[in-house]
């Protein structure tokens, strides 16, 4: 997976769809296996966000932030992806 710019989540009959947008240009695209499909939008958003930054802790080694963007149509959210500061080093 490359570094992740932003996230895109959908609710549908199944069950909640994301795509992953990566800088290079690149689309990841699933579903939020461990989030029931009647889950409410901030549970499968809070979700989403923890999975993303799962994700590019374990493969890329950074740290993001993953901000909501308003929503513009019903069962649509989409969201930016920020590499956060990096925290200070814990080794002595």
């Amino acid at each position: 997976m490359g570094v992740s710019k932003g996230l895109v989540l959908l609710a549908a009959p199944e069950g909640w769809r994301l795509s992953v947008l990566t800088v290079e240009g690149g689309m990841l695209c699933g579903h939020l296996a461990d989030v029931p499909p009647d889950a409410g939008p901030a549970e499968a958003r809070a979700a989403a966000a923890a999975m993303l930054m799962e994700l590019a802790r374990d493969v890329n080694a950074q740290h993001v932030d993953v901000m909501w963007d308003p929503p513009r149509e019903p069962g649509s959210w989409a969201a930016q992806v920020t590499v956060a500061a990096t925290p200070p080093s814990t080794c002595g």
